[in-house]
Parts: C-alpha cells; sequence; structure tokens
C-alpha cells in the first residue's frame, strides 16, 4: 500500500485498449470504444522494454523499480496560491502538497483520508472528524481551526482571494468552525446530500497562522518565488521552484500516511501536445495528458511508453454571456447550436475521441438527461433564428484557448468557421492562451465588467452530480462569477438543491438539464476523451475526473 490509504474499489475501468491495437488506425481505435471495459492497463508492466534512446531522467524506463517521475502538464500554475483557480493541472500539481480531506471516487462516493469520519447533524451542519497526526510542512499540526478558517477563506469573496472553488465547487457551503481541536462543523444551506459532495470534493486544509503571518492571507492571495510559498500536509513538500517552469516535490518524511511511491517528481508543462510526446519519447517525462488524436499512433510505436485513455466527464462547450448583445436573445444563441455540426468536429479534428452533446453534463453524471441530443445541424433554420432574433448581419468573435483541451484551437476556429458559414452572421475566432479564457469564464455578467463574451471552455463534472455543471454558472445569488443570467433556470437548480430524495432529484436535475438545452446558455459542443501517455513501467489507470494523483501510481 503507498500513499495514505489507498482505496481497493470497483472502480469503473474505462481504459478501452491496449498496447496490442497499435497496428489498427485511428478510426478502428476509436471504433474500440466502449466495446470493452476492461480490467486493466495492458501495458506490459515490467516488460524490460527499454526505449533505447539512453536518455531520460534516469528513472527507470528499461525495467526496475522507478523513484522519480516527472510529469508534464498542459498548463503550468500560475499561482501559489491553492484556492486561486478551479483548474484541473492545477489540482493536478497542488492536490499532492495540500492534500484533500477525503479520498472521493467518481461514482462511488468519498472515503475517509485527513478526515476519518464525518456525521450530517440535524442542524444544517456536518461535523467532519480530523486525523490528529497531520502535520503541515514546516512541522505545525493540522488543527481544526486551520480547516475551518480555509473552508471560510475559499467562500467569503471579502477573504482572501476571491476563490472561484467557493463558487463552483463549494457553492451550498456557507462556512466552517471549529468544535474542538480535531472537529469540524460545516455549515451549509443545501442538502445534506449535495453538500457531502462539496465538500468531499474540496476541503483541504492550509496553516492559517503561517499563511497569515507570511502572506497577509485574509486580504490577498498567496504569492512567492521561494519553495517556502507552498505549506500543506500532503505527502509531497515543495523542494525547487521556477516560476513558470516546473515545481519539484519530495516525499515528506513526517507524512501522517504510508510514504508515496516515488521520492521525487516534477512537475512542468507544454502546451504542445507533440512537445509532450517528445519528452515521454526521450524519458524526459513519464506521464503526460491530452495526446491529440494525431499524435497517438507515435505513443503507441514508440518503446517503453503507451497511451491510456478514458471517457472523460468533461464537456466542451462555448458560454455566451446574455447580458449583452447578440446573446441576450434566445433565438440567437439557438441558432449558434444549430449553424454548429458537432458530429463532424468529433470525427474530422477529434478522429472520434469524443461524443457530441446537447446538455450541460456528459453521460454517467446523476441527472444526465438521455432524451436530449445534440442540437442538429441546420444552418437554414440558423438563419432563419438569426432574423427572428433582430440581430441580422452581426459581427462576433468566439475566443478559444490553444493547448488546454484536445485539438482546442482547431475546434474553435472550426466552429467560428461554421457560424460565419450563415449568411446573416460574421464570426472570426481568436486564439488565446488559456487563462484568458479561464479568466473570463470568473468574470461574471455585469456588462462593463467583462470584454469576452464569447468564449470556448470544459468543464470536468467532477462530482457526477449535474448540480456541479450547472450551478456555478447559472445560479444567481451568492455567484458573481456566473456566466448566463436567467431567474428561471436559477430557480430550477436552486430548488433541486434543496431535494434530500434521491430520485426526486435526479428527476428535477434530468429537467434542469432539458431546460438548459431549450435556454442554450452554451454552444453546446462535445463531450471529450482523456488521452494520456504514460511510460509503460508505471501501473496506473486514469481517472473519468482527470484527477491524478501520483499515490495512485506503482512504478
Amino acid at each position: 500500500m503507498q500513499g495514505a490509504d489507498k482505496l481497493t474499489t470497483n472502480r469503473r475501468n474505462v481504459l478501452r485498449y491496449t498496447a496490442g491495437a497499435t497496428t489498427l488506425g485511428l478510426a478502428s481505435l476509436a471504433g474500440c470504444i466502449g466495446d470493452d471495459p476492461g480490467d486493466g492497463n495492458g501495458n506490459g508492466n515490467g516488460n524490460g522494454n527499454g526505449n533505447g534512446n539512453g536518455n531520460g531522467n534516469g528513472n527507470g524506463n528499461g525495467g526496475g523499480d522507478i523513484d522519480e517521475i516527472t510529469l508534464t502538464l498542459t498548463q503550468f500554475p500560475d499561482t501559489q496560491d491553492p484556492l486561486d483557480h478551479i483548474t484541473g493541472d492545477y489540482f493536478n500539481v497542488y492536490d499532492h502538497i495540500y492534500e484533500p480531506l477525503f479520498d472521493f471516487q467518481p461514482g462511488e462516493g468519498i472515503f475517509p483520508r485527513v478526515a476519518e469520519d464525518w456525521e450530517a447533524q440535524d442542524d444544517g451542519t456536518t461535523e467532519i472528524y480530523l486525523r490528529d497526526d497531520v502535520v503541515f510542512h514546516n512541522g505545525d499540526d493540522l488543527t481544526a481551526e486551520d480547516v475551518a478558517w480555509t473552508i471560510n477563506r475559499t467562500v467569503d469573496p471579502e477573504m482572501g482571494v476571491q476563490s472561484p472553488i467557493g463558487t463552483y465547487g463549494l457553492g451550498s457551503i456557507e462556512g466552517a468552525e471549529a468544535v474542538d481541536d480535531t472537529t469540524v462543523a460545516v455549515n451549509y444551506g443545501a442538502s445534506a446530500g449535495l453538500a457531502e459532495f462539496e465538500f468531499g470534493n474540496y476541503a483541504r486544509a492550509m496553516n492559517q497562522q503561517w499563511a497569515i503571518d507570511n502572506f497577509d492571507a485574509e486580504n490577498e492571495a498567496i504569492a512567492g518565488a521561494e519553495p517556502e510559498a507552498f505549506n500543506g500536509t500532503g505527502p509531497y513538500e515543495v523542494v525547487e521552484y521556477t516560476s513558470g517552469e516546473e515545481i519539484v516535490v519530495e516525499a515528506f518524511d513526517d507524512y501522517w500516511g504510508d510514504q508515496p511511491p516515488f521520492s521525487r517528481v516534477t512537475f512542468n508543462a507544454s502546451g504542445e501536445s507533440s512537445s509532450r510526446v517528445a519528452a515521454l519519447e526521450t524519458g524526459e517525462s513519464d506521464v503526460t495528458m491530452n495526446i491529440l488524436p494525431e499524435d497517438v499512433t507515435t505513443v503507441q510505436d514508440a518503446d517503453g511508453i503507451d497511451i491510456r485513455n478514458v471517457t472523460s466527464f468533461r464537456n466542451i462547450f462555448c458560454p455566451m454571456k446574455n447580458t449583452v448583445e447578440p446573446f441576450d436573445s434566445q433565438e440567437f444563441r439557438q441558432a449558434m447550436n444549430y449553424a454548429v455540426d458537432n458530429e463532424a468536429i468529433v470525427d474530422e479534428i477529434l478522429s472520434g475521441f469524443g461524443e457530441p452533446r446537447g446538455q450541460p453534463v456528459a453521460p454517467g453524471i446523476n441527472g444526465f438527461n438521455d432524451e436530449l441530443g445534440p442540437y442538429e445541424h441546420d444552418p437554414g433554420r440558423a438563419e432563419s433564428l438569426v432574423e427572428d432574433s433582430g440581430y441580422g448581419d452581426v459581427e462576433i468573435t468566439l475566443t478559444a484557448p490553444q493547448g488546454r483541451y484536445l485539438n482546442d484551437a482547431a475546434i474553435g476556429e472550426r466552429v467560428a468557421d461554421m457560424i460565419d458559414q450563415l449568411d446573416n452572421v460574421s464570426c472570426e475566432a481568436e486564439i488565446v492562451d488559456f487563462p484568458v479564457v479561464s479568466d473570463a469564464n470568473q468574470a461574471g455578467v455585469e456588462p462593463g465588467e467583462f470584454d469576452i463574451p464569447f468564449y470556448m471552455i470544459g468543464w470536468g463534472t467532477i462530482t457526477g452530480d449535474t448540480d456541479y455543471g450547472v450551478q456555478g454558472f447559472f445560479t444567481i445569488p451568492d455567484n458573481p462569477s456566473r456566466t448566463f443570467d436567467d431567474e428561471e433556470l436559477s430557480d430550477a437548480i436552486l430548488e433541486t438543491q434543496q431535494i434530500d430524495d434521491p430520485e426526486e432529484r435526479t428527476q428535477a436535475l434530468q429537467d434542469v438539464n432539458a431546460l438548459a438545452r431549450e435556454k442554450a446558455p452554451f454552444v453546446f459542443l462535445h463531450t471529450q476523451e482523456s488521452i494520456y501517455g504514460a511510460n509503460s513501467n508505471i501501473q496506473w489507470e486514469p481517472r473519468e475526473d482527470e484527477t491524478i494523483y501520483i499515490w495512485e501510481m506503482e512504478g
């Protein structure tokens, strides 16, 4: 057992093909998806295959125990404050330093980790009972005060940094307080089941006194250029930090749980799939993500590395902020959906590594409505709806990221081109770095306070529940980061949050997805496959929620 009480579960195995599929073309590979639930990665762990290039990081691509690994992300964290963004790449680094209080398994629920147990009270609170042997990397003991302060700093926009985690991840959590040294009472304004989903995913702990004394963290974001800017309770502590380039962590000697599988891990990033693949081939990286479909064969044909892929919980879509023209018209927003041929995008740009979608969440998510198909591609109907909206001959811009999602820039350009082919709309694509669209997504809907009303982004519904896929985007009270302003949709979501009966709530969430499809707050695109490349000697299965935990690997 490695890491913190590694779980033995019946986690849905979603690897779709093995190294034996390397003679198949991409179309055939994509066609295999969903055929075999599988039971392992089929990658020949420990087969002694080396990459034969004499390069690498000395981590044992040729077989044997691996002591050090490098994980290459698509985006390098541009903040040292673990509450500052809600981006998957950032979590994949910071979760190893600021570990979650719970282990969450998609589709299965939450399990004890730093929190030993929890119990819902009858007064709108849940008490979380912490381990008493957890210490921060600076040697301070973890206390309930630390956890309560971190939760309050996350959900209170007036405290520290305005955290999108509070808006999107802890939307029903109102605050927390320490009951005693190891007991935290979490206050929530929705059903206890929803609150459990939220704190089970997003509760972590910062060191209150350290953060205040060193970084004025009740008024500012944590920022620093040295390893000392990080101080969590995780199995790894930061030993080297080069802003914008890499974070090096080593196993923390005083970690309360089992020692993690590798003594040293380097996190770096590259926005180019080909560069990430090259790093795998040369042994400069051991695990990377978002391998583009056109690079899959390159990985499969190389010695010592292989492809791991999984159907993710991530939908790709284009929000349209309806507080400004022309997106304030439902007819116009629906027209944008009819203008885009999602099937062609999946087939031609993603080589089948995706599924067209017409609602905010992916299959497998509680509340997914399987009666809702994608919008039909119908340019004539789109043009008619544009005329009905009164915005004929309008000029719009779609802003899309590059390097964050599978072929994101190409998809953004294709979506813009499809819209531009309408006789009465001109649309151009603007390709930017991911933080630009991330910031746009958090900028809210107040006219004059945002510059980008139409952009492409992805969202992984990592809790496995529709609420996480909709409330941050659509609810109105206390949600300055929403992307859509509609009381009917907001009220429908808020009503589901008060429903305790699971079946009744599932039906209500399906109705929310149907209402969202009708109101078209997004141009709905597709559910994305997650494609990873990995050192063949590392045993690891990717997760639907795209979380990468080093402690779930073995080498």
